[in-house]
């Protein structure tokens, strides 16, 4: 039997939430034929390719972007849903993690979404060993009723687990930053699905879990591979709604997110003259060096005479406190994605960011405002003894790739010592 259940999307992150209604204001404008919403990026973004050189390649001032509606008045409060085309209600149930920073922006990005008309859900699958079986129980029917699916993170084993129950038609993968660019090619090479950052380890009891878990894992990698009709088979579609450089393979769709929706609801931002920075978790995350990266900041704050550091929302306490006694930045720990927090202003005319998502997605965001996003490079020097294997391969693709941004090499803020 068909599910004809409505549309259902799981978020565990503020940024999954931020794309997923994205995702639904595109679909509201998206041709009728299904080809690739490409009308709404702007065009000095369509199809262009990395950026050469080191000179000034920041997003240009100008007229508001074409796919972008009007801003609301007063440059920051949101516009009716009907203006953006949405096309109808989205179920979307929110599997919070359990760090405070993140679950504060999950709820604010869930009063939005409730604004815009969409039920919203709140479900605890964490923070217990019943908890996961317990959400799932509660889910269970919901899933298997969808007749689409949603999803924020591909490589989350929650969302996996998931998977295993659905029956939609159609799947929809949008993005969690640049773990986006990994599950395309790791989708395409038919791998199992690892974060770029996770290294193995956990000894006999991990190699058990593995196991354990190697039959769940094997059924999302066939429920993310599209199949096209053929006689009595049904297809099974699978879409890629993503701001990240990338190539759809085999019968996948991929959809570009030029952040319409962001650019209708907010802004455009009141300018500051000062450089901001982003901060970023790859400390947290045992990529970069704690030393070397403090050291980083603190010659960008100099170089480019930064005035404030938006934190991650992954990043410490402890390694703000150094980062702001090291520099006399002002931290600043945005309740919102960055992309909304930029758009609504007010905001640098430059910002400064480490190889990260936003290098991607802020000038989708903020082009026609004439702010320039800058990317600073990692120095392999930078990366800690226990990083990945296809760290420094990735960070720098990361960079390469980037539409649109100016580029700043790692010599622009040396390593400790």
């Amino acid at each position: 039997m068909t599910p004809s259940g409505p549309t259902l999307a799981f978020v565990e992150s503020p940024v999954q939430l931020l794309n997923v209604l994205e995702w639904i204001h595109a679909r509201g404008a998206a041709p009728a034929d299904g080809r690739p919403l490409l009308d709404g990026v702007p065009s000095q973004l369509r199809g262009a390719g990395p950026a050469q050189g080191g000179g000034p390649q920041g997003v240009s001032a100008g007229a508001a972007s074409p796919g972008a509606a009007p801003a609301a008045a007063g440059g920051s409060g949101p516009v009716p849903a009907a203006a953006a085309g949405a096309a109808g209600p989205v179920r979307i149930v929110v599997l919070p993690p359990t760090d405070p920073m993140s679950r504060g922006q999950l709820r604010r990005m869930a009063a939005l979404a409730r604004d815009e008309g969409h039920e919203v859900r709140w479900q605890e699958a964490r923070g217990g060993r019943l908890a996961p079986l317990k959400a799932l129980a509660a889910l269970a029917g919901d899933v298997r009723a969808a007749h689409t699916v949603v999803v924020g993170d591909p490589f989350s084993r929650y969302v996996q687990l998931l998977l295993t129950l659905v029956r939609a038609e159609r799947l929809v993968v949008v993005d969690d930053g640049t773990a986006t660019m990994e599950f395309i090619a790791q989708t395409a090479r038919g791998e199992r699905l690892v974060r770029w950052h996770r290294v193995g380890g956990g000894g006999l009891a991990g190699r058990v879990r593995e196991l354990a878990y190697a039959p769940v894992s094997a059924t999302a990698r066939r429920r993310f591979t599209a199949v096209k009709a053929t006689g009595a088979k049904a297809a099974r579609r699978v879409e890629v709604f993503t701001s990240m450089p990338v190539t759809a393979h085999g019968a996948m769709t991929l959809r570009v997110n030029d952040f319409a929706w962001t650019r209708a609801r907010f802004g455009p931002p009141r300018l500051t003259k000062g450089t901001d920075l982003v901060g970023t978790s790859l400390v947290e995350t045992g990529v970069v060096d704690p030393a070397c990266y403090l050291d980083a900041v603190r010659t960008l704050t100099r170089v480019h005479g930064a005035t404030r550091y938006f934190a991650h929302r992954r990043e410490s306490p402890e390694k703000l406190r150094a980062l702001s006694e090291a520099t006399g930045l002002e931290i600043v720990r945005p309740d919102l994605p960055l992309e909304l927090i930029a758009r609504r202003g007010p905001v640098g005319r430059t910002i400064v960011s480490f190889p990260s998502t936003v290098v991607h997605t802020l000038p989708y965001a903020l082009t026609g405002t004439g702010v320039t996003v800058a990317v600073c490079d990692i120095d392999p020097d930078w990366l800690t003894g226990s990083a990945s294997p296809r760290a420094r391969g990735f960070l720098a693709g990361v960079t390469d790739s980037a539409r649109d941004v100016r580029r700043l090499p790692a010599q622009a803020a040396p390593a400790a010592g």
